[in-house]
């Protein structure tokens, strides 16, 4: 007698996708601790305490002068922020609730919107730590003036898309080799602490070594960056255009994957990983 109506209009639809991605993402942020601003400080208080790093290591080994005219601790921090927004993003991807996960048992609860929770938290995140330290920076030690600040923006945004495609192929492999995929993410992200670029500027590599980073897109991301954050520097040895298409190349790669995975994925998988 009772009948209950759902509305499935396409719009309707899209709206509880959004509203549920939105949720994912709340409940990403606060997974770290209960306290949102409380977890926003972590990530700052990882990229300040990377920014101290490299710039101790910069003076120690004499690589200053390596560096673009210009601010000098805004060269350091243009390489970390882009390095840290493309490994958090790939780790909110492999880190994101799998097919087998309890969450899918919940009605309109996909795997495609753990995933979009788990990248737009983290690059909430990323992007709102990047504006405090900045703007700290800018009136507590020094004014500082960002060339082209829209492209050097989009430059971030095509990091964290990179850092989505990597983490998309990760995260395909890892129901069937998780021990495996861990230790690959370890490698790549420590790899990347080099293999980025974030140290030195693309038209300094001699050509013999220039390959060894080239392959990298996050490499491509940093120095086309560093061309529109700093008026000094032109960048003639990358491009984003290679970046995007190998970014995208990877999503659509990850999702046929991912596709496939959960077409055969089982309960006994989360005991495994």
């Amino acid at each position: 007698m009772f009948k209950y109506s759902r509305s499935t209009s396409p719009l309707n639809n899209a709206l509880i996708t959004l509203e549920l991605i939105y949720h994912t993402a709340v409940r990403k942020v606060r997974a770290t601790h209960n306290n949102a601003l409380v977890a926003i400080g972590l990530v700052i208080m990882q990229s300040l305490i990377m920014v101290t790093i490299f710039y101790v290591m910069f003076m120690i080994l004499g690589l200053k002068k390596s560096a673009i005219r210009g601010d000098f601790l805004l060269y350091i921090m243009s390489g970390i922020f882009l390095y840290m927004t493309h490994v958090k993003v790939l780790g909110a991807v492999v880190g994101s609730d799998g097919p087998a996960s309890p969450m899918m048992q919940h009605a309109r609860m996909n795997t495609a919107i753990a995933i979009f929770g788990s990248v737009l938290a983290a690059l909430y995140v990323q992007i709102l730590s990047i504006m405090v330290i900045l703007f700290t920076y800018s009136v507590a030690v020094n004014p500082i003036t960002i060339y082209r600040p829209v492209p050097a923006f989009g430059m971030l945004l095509l990091a964290a898309f990179t850092g989505f495609g990597v983490g998309m192929v990760m995260l395909a492999v890892k129901p069937w080799a998780p021990a495996a995929i861990g230790i690959v993410q370890q490698i790549y992200t420590r790899a990347n602490m080099i293999a980025s670029g974030k140290m030195f500027v693309a038209n300094t590599v001699p050509a013999y070594l220039l390959p060894i980073f080239a392959w990298n897109p996050l490499f491509h991301c940093i120095d086309q960056a560093r061309g529109f954050i700093f008026v000094n520097y032109t960048p003639h040895r990358t491009s984003w255009e290679y970046a995007f298409w190998v970014g995208l190349a990877l999503i659509a790669l990850g999702f046929i994957g991912e596709f496939y995975t959960r077409r055969h994925a089982s309960i006994s998988w989360g005991a495994r990983a």
